[in-house]
């Protein structure tokens, strides 16, 4: 995934740009800095700072049943999701205002998730490794009410292995932040970036 993220910066003469990403996104952006692609890093929740392939294995886990979950409800979905308390309690572990969204908004996340080929082959084994000295200015952004990759644990690990990055914990939003508060993620990479509100 990180080389068809650089071969994409090269069809689109990226040399170095300010990368932000949420997750395996976020996780993809810091292997890019690794490799000396990116001029700033915003990594909101970043995927791979599991310690072991159990404790990786928890994260896939949720996942899984989450994909299995929207398998299931797909057929039913564009009734049940009519209703905002349906569409925060299907995004429950991504984020805490699941309502926020639109049905058909929800809808293709569940498309996105059950369709997603890299989920099924992606193997526990793989985990982000130390950087130090950083390669950029890197800012681990992590939510407050995460679920999925909560910040006591992983984030713990992600400052070991980065003990550069900037720190800084999301108030009130979970794993996918721009769900719950949108203005919040602009303004913390507009920050990392250097870019004037």
């Amino acid at each position: 995934m990180v080389d068809a993220a650089e071969r994409y910066l090269d069809e689109h003469d990226l040399a170095r740009p300010h990368l932000a990403g949420n997750s395996l996104g976020g996780w993809v952006a810091i292997e890019l800095a690794r490799r000396g692609r990116a001029a700033s890093v915003c990594a909101f929740s970043p995927a791979g700072f599991w310690w072991d392939s159990h404790s990786h294995e928890q994260v896939l886990g949720q996942i899984r049943r989450i994909r299995a979950q929207a398998r299931v409800a797909r057929p039913i979905a564009p009734l049940t999701l009519r209703f905002a308390v349906a569409r925060r309690l299907a995004l429950r572990k991504g984020a805490c205002h699941g309502d926020r969204l639109t049905a058909a908004r929800v809808l293709e996340l569940m498309d996105d998730s059950i369709d997603c080929p890299f989920m099924d082959d992606y193997s526990p084994d793989e985990q982000a490794e130390p950087l130090d000295p950083l390669p950029c200015p890197v800012t681990l952004a992590w939510a407050q009410f995460d679920r999925l990759i909560p910040a006591a644990t992983y984030g713990r690990t992600a400052r070991e292995r980065l003990p550069g990055a900037t720190w800084t914990i999301l108030p009130g939003v979970g794993h996918v932040a721009a769900i719950d508060d949108p203005a919040l993620v602009a303004r913390t990479i507009m920050a990392v970036t250097g870019v004037a509100a």
